[in-house]
């Protein structure tokens, strides 16, 4: 019997990759499914790395609409994410991401997975508006369900990545580590790490299709506060962690240091929204993850096995 074929988009990166990992790795899905990575660039290094994997490479253009109907060609299920960072655009985003899904649906796709994220503005009642990268992925979504293109929206987490050397690093003038963001260190945070769990999310979706169809899965392991991120850090880093703090930077102080670092200003502004989110109104609204929890057979990796094995720690005691 032939293997079903699913097509994953941004198959070298960290979503993308954790889905093509699993879909290899793992005994069930490797038996039955076939897996096809779409990349801007079938030659670069990853990509490559990926073919001698077993992986068929495959080069598409987000904005170019045969090259998408190709890499969904014959596909029984595909992974589709879209990424507002290397533009910082959002209409070119919800442009793509529509043009992902008219490919799968013209293609006869069974099961369409999308990276997608809550409409903050309509989540805020207009509080926060220029939270870009998670409307842009809502209105997608919001896009996709006009079709009757068999669906399924992931959404990914506060990426852990975010903490070790970035958010969570040393600070002047003690060089103490510290975990910075503009909000109370009682805001809970969703932590997901998408490179490791990302997959393992999108297997509980697979294998579980009819239960999953239409609905939102939370992709993240649990909700841990800002304050209790920093105890965490303690914990796995007693030495290191005696001086370990939290700081709740002033808004514009945060906006000011993203400014500093060659961040235009709405970006600024957006990813101060987006951390105001977190206090404000939730991440995910408030949603509970028990429900998307229950489809993932797979272990999910917590906050302090991401901190042990971050490069940006190593060598720390």
């Amino acid at each position: 019997m032939s293997k079903k074929i699913i097509t994953v988009f941004g198959a070298t990166g960290a979503q993308g990759g954790s889905v093509v990992s699993i879909f290899l790795s793992d005994p069930k899905l490797s038996k039955d499914w076939q897996v096809r990575g779409v990349t801007r660039d079938a030659s670069k290094d990853s990509s490559k790395a990926l073919a001698a994997k077993g992986v068929e490479v495959v080069a598409a253009d987000l904005g170019d609409k045969s090259s998408l109907a190709a890499a969904v060609e014959g596909a029984s299920a595909v992974y589709a994410v879209t990424n507002y960072w290397d533009k910082l655009d959002k209409e070119l985003e919800i442009q793509q991401g529509k043009n992902i899904a008219d490919a799968a649906l013209e293609a006869g796709v069974e099961h369409f997975i999308f990276s997608s994220l809550l409409d903050i503005t309509k989540l805020s009642h207009g509080v926060l508006p220029d939270v870009h990268h998670f409307d842009s992925k809502a209105a997608v979504e919001e896009y996709i369900r006009t079709t009757s293109l068999p669906s399924t929206f992931l959404l990914p987490g506060f990426y852990m990545t975010n903490l070790p050397g970035g958010m969570f690093r040393q600070t002047p003038p003690d060089n103490a580590w510290a975990f910075t963001l503009p909000i109370p260190a009682s805001s809970p945070i969703p932590f997901f790490d998408p490179a490791a769990d990302t997959g393992k999310f999108v297997k509980g979706i697979v294998l579980d299709r009819e239960k999953v169809l239409g609905k939102r899965v939370l992709a993240a392991t649990a909700y841990t506060t800002a304050g209790e991120a920093v105890d965490v850090f303690k914990k796995v880093y007693p030495e290191a962690g005696k001086t370990a703090r939290y700081n709740e930077a002033p808004h514009d102080a945060f906006r000011g240091a993203l400014k500093s670092q060659g961040m235009p200003d709405f970006a600024a502004e957006e990813l101060l929204q987006n951390m105001r989110l977190l206090n404000e109104f939730g991440y995910y609204g408030g949603a509970k993850l028990d429900e998307s929890h229950a489809i993932v057979e797979d272990k999910l990796t917590t906050l302090e096995e991401h901190m042990k094995n971050a490069k940006a720690f190593a060598g720390l005691q």
